[in-house]
């Protein structure tokens, strides 16, 4: 297995993390009152656009030639980063949701 293809693995499974905490974001958002349901929303559509991104990145790099990719791999690290750190913030946003609702 090349670098590359490596590289490409290890972001995807982390996409895939992050996809799950998007799903259980979205199922709240299903339960929650209408005015919560607008919040989580806006959170969900943060999310959704960097989980793009990232994917759109990582398409390029699946067509980018073994010698050609490391110039993408700072552009993927680069939203991959971005994602994460917001991903990770996912419980502290839901909470401050609540407090901004009370």
């Amino acid at each position: 297995m090349s670098t590359k293809d490596a590289y490409k693995q290890k972001i995807e499974a982390e996409l895939e993390l992050v996809k799950a905490h998007l799903d259980v974001l979205k199922a709240k958002a299903k339960s929650a009152t209408a005015d919560m349901r607008i919040s989580y929303s806006k959170e969900i559509e943060t999310i959704e656009n960097n989980y793009a991104i990232v994917q759109l990145k990582l398409s390029e790099l699946g067509k980018a030639g073994e010698g050609a990719w490391e110039h993408l791999k700072k552009d993927i690290e680069n939203s991959w980063n971005s994602l994460r750190a917001y991903a990770k913030k996912i419980p502290d946003n839901i909470n401050e949701i609540k407090k901004d609702l009370k």
